[in-house]
């Protein structure tokens, strides 16, 4: 047989095995050189090797004892959580939010970059150049410590090439984000939709994590939803896959940004709940909203409707019921076409889940086709603000990771 050929098989494999094992110190840990060995079915040198390559590297360390099962005690194994870090962007509207995670995704440091109004390519690229090198030059943490760089961007993206090929809240296309982080920082870089790099995250770390099949639908300047099937985030043949968004709720609805009609985005998104708000308001509706303004009805968001609700006022806290009931019909369609285990809703809207809860499990116990389907969970996302951003980290982590 060919001695390249045998070489290169040997390391595929030696690869895997590594890949295993430390999938298993992760998920598991801490654990021991021989329960590794049975659950794995490698021998026990084999794993006393690649087990010995970890610790030297650091990535792994050696933790307590465990209990004897006759002989001496075991030495266990953990991850070394702090050995490397990963540093995850959501670009938001208005805003990028940073975070930096250890190899366990808990939160280091956050920092918000603002986004001028009506960027253009080159803005979107040098604000996110300007906030990495200024964590990098301001923070604790060495840059060779980094191992890469995540970024969870809305609208639509080409995750081969790290291009946003459709960023709707700035009207731009064909960003090169991957490229241009790639050659200034030297180091790894994923794009993804930020609603999937939600998903992603409390699929790692949230809510997610004992569940295969679950959607996460982000909720704020407009909607999209990342879809885990058997683990794995679906794309879909374009990577159109999840835009709940512009699914039609109303066919004489509000016309949304995208030009149709009665999208689900036109009738629930932040955006939908402050012009209702607003074009109701000037018609003498009565509210506290139009106090928390000072007057200034042009800067009522969902936000101030939410403060209302928070208050009391009737008018705010049927608002997002009626919101609840649209987003329990773009939910029930989910339901009916992808039936996942479990729905988590993210996003700056979803802050007001006990005043939207109410109309989204009316509308799913109305409309849901099966005792099952009414069943489904619908929870809150454990992440919260930084969900999307601790998603992009694990764009890396999966790398790093890989089975």
């Amino acid at each position: 047989m060919n001695k390249k050929y045998t070489r290169g098989s040997f390391q595929l494999m030696k690869s895997i095995n590594r890949s295993i094992i430390l999938n298993m110190i992760r998920v598991d840990g801490p654990i021991s050189r021989a329960d590794i060995a049975k659950s794995t079915r490698l021998t026990p040198p084999t794993v006393s090797n690649i087990v010995k390559e970890l610790l030297d590297t650091e990535l792994v360390v050696e933790t307590t004892q465990g209990e004897s099962k006759g002989g001496r005690k075991p030495t266990l194994l953990a991850i070394n959580a702090d050995r490397f870090y990963i540093l995850g962007i959501d670009v938001g509207r208005y805003k990028m939010n940073i975070v930096i995670t250890n190899l366990f995704g808990e939160i280091q440091h956050t920092s918000d970059v603002f986004i001028k109004e009506h960027p253009d390519n080159e803005d979107i690229i040098e604000a996110m150049k300007n906030g990495i090198h200024h964590i990098f030059q301001c923070g604790d943490l060495p840059s060779e410590k980094f191992i890469g760089i995540g970024i969870g961007m809305h609208g639509i993206v080409d995750t081969e090439k790290g291009i946003s090929l459709f960023a709707p809240s700035f009207h731009l296309h064909n960003i090169p984000i991957k490229e241009e982080l790639e050659k200034e920082f030297n180091m790894i870089v994923k794009v993804e939709n930020d609603a999937r790099t939600m998903t992603l995250g409390e699929a790692w770390f949230g809510n997610g994590s004992d569940a295969d099949n679950i959607v996460g639908v982000n909720v704020g300047h407009g909607i999209g939803a990342g879809i885990m099937i058997n683990g794995k985030l679906f794309h879909g043949d374009n990577s159109l896959a999840g835009e709940i968004g512009h699914v039609t709720i109303d066919l004489s609805g509000p016309q949304c940004s995208c030009g149709n009609y009665g999208c689900l985005q036109a009738l629930a998104a932040g955006p939908a709940i402050a012009a209702h708000a607003i074009k109701e308001l000037k018609k003498g509706k009565q509210s506290i909203v139009r106090a928390i303004v000072e007057g200034r009805l042009e800067q009522v968001d969902g936000a101030a409707v939410y403060e209302g609700a928070k208050q009391g006022d009737e008018f705010c806290i049927q608002l997002l019921h009626q919101t609840g009931r649209y987003l329990g019909i773009g939910l029930t369609n989910l339901i009916h076409t992808l039936n996942p285990k479990l729905i988590i809703i993210g996003g700056g809207i979803s802050k007001a889940e006990r005043f939207l809860m109410n109309g989204i499990e009316e509308t799913i116990q109305s409309r849901g086709l099966t005792e099952h389907a009414k069943e489904t969970s619908i929870v809150q996302s454990k992440l919260g603000e930084q969900a999307s951003a601790v998603g992009a980290c694990v764009l890396i982590l999966e790398e790093f990771f890989s089975k």
